[in-house]
């Protein structure tokens, strides 16, 4: 069984950071890539960042400058460092890897419980 756990979430004012941790744990056979995705309310889940077994990153446009992800272990654990935060980063944030383990042994995707930012003005 594949678990992703998020921590660090919280509150922040605006120009301050935070940093994200993510540690997958359990039946992995091969982790492929991982990272973040945000949901506000009221709004569609939006990709963060991501990084991959390849050493590729993946930032959105909103956030590129400001974030910063990395990990170790082989993917097993990934960071987000945000700064220069905004009111608008505001949102659940989710880990998402994708995951190649038993039954299946097919890469899947896995999400986290989600951990809360919320950025005032």
């Amino acid at each position: 069984q594949v678990q992703l756990v998020e921590s660090g979430g919280g509150l922040a004012t605006a120009g301050g950071s935070l940093t994200l941790s993510c540690a997958a744990s359990g039946s992995i056979f091969r982790l492929n890539a991982i990272g973040w995705y945000r949901q506000a309310p009221g709004k569609e889940r939006e990709l963060v960042a991501t990084t991959d077994s390849g050493g590729n990153t993946h930032y959105a446009d909103s956030v590129k400058g400001r974030f910063t992800i990395s990990s170790i272990n082989a993917l097993r654990t990934v960071y987000l460092q945000m700064n220069n935060l905004k009111p608008e980063d505001t949102a659940a944030y989710y880990c998402n890897a994708q995951i190649v383990a038993p039954p299946s042994m097919h890469y899947s995707d896995y999400w986290g419980q989600g951990t809360q930012v919320t950025v005032s003005s």
